[in-house]
């Protein structure tokens, strides 16, 4: 089984990445309901959803509803918590685009919070596929835009299958850390469990390959090496 995964990695045409404790150690949606003051009620609930015990959407739906963000609010965790990197992921990004390879985020957080890190790895916002925060015009949260795939469980895999029919792509590879992006493939061509922040049981037991470094895969990309 990891034979094909090298094998796709070896000719890898796109690289989907998952962003919460993958291209950032925190989950996002966890730091807000923080700063929120809303953190331990929101954490049962992410750990929950990460594990697969809930639908994403019932999960999304409820930790919104308890945190109840404001425009201002978002406005301020951003400026005030600048997420972290995860060491590693610039140069792997980096290391993509100097091979022509297209790079996306995938992530059932928030746009609003995840353009600045596009930003920061030099990511195009057009390859940015997440949920979007409804506001009132006082403000005030309204809720989340639901038609978005990835508000929903099975979500990215809807994301990877426009991709893969709008682009092209034949070796697409997915890197993430939670039960959504190991469910996502099929129809990713494969699928990369990342553990480096935080380790989910089911996906370091069900994923064809788990790493803990991004070095490890930018090590198969640029060498000969074979399994």
């Amino acid at each position: 089984m990891l034979e094909e995964v090298f094998a796709i990695l070896k000719r890898v045409d796109a690289v989907c990445f998952d962003v919460d404790s993958t291209v950032i150690r925190e989950e996002g949606i966890d730091e807000l309901a923080k700063f929120c003051g809303k953190g331990s009620e929101v954490a049962e609930l992410t750990k929950s959803a990460m594990g697969g015990a809930m639908t994403f959407q019932e999960s999304l739906k409820l930790r919104l509803s308890i945190i109840q963000p404001s425009i201002t609010q978002v406005k301020h965790f951003i400026s005030a918590s600048p997420p972290t990197l995860t060491p590693g992921i610039k140069n792997f990004v980096e290391l993509l685009h100097s091979r022509h390879i297209p790079v996306y985020l995938i992530s059932g957080g928030f746009r609003s919070i995840i353009i600045p890190i596009a930003d920061q790895l030099k990511i195009s916002h057009d390859h940015i596929y997440a949920n979007r925060l409804k506001f009132y015009f006082t403000g005030e949260y309204a809720g989340f835009d639901t038609e978005q795939p990835t508000s929903q469980s099975g979500g990215k895999g809807v994301v990877i299958k426009q991709l893969k029919e709008k682009r092209g792509y034949k070796n697409l590879i997915l890197i993430g850390d939670g039960v959504t992006d190991l469910e996502a493939s099929p129809p990713a061509d494969a699928f990369i469990g990342y553990g480096g922040n935080v380790i989910r049981p089911i996906v370091k037991s069900k994923a064809k390959w788990f790493v803990t470094d991004f070095n490890e895969i930018m090590n198969v990309i640029t060498s000969d090496q074979n399994i």
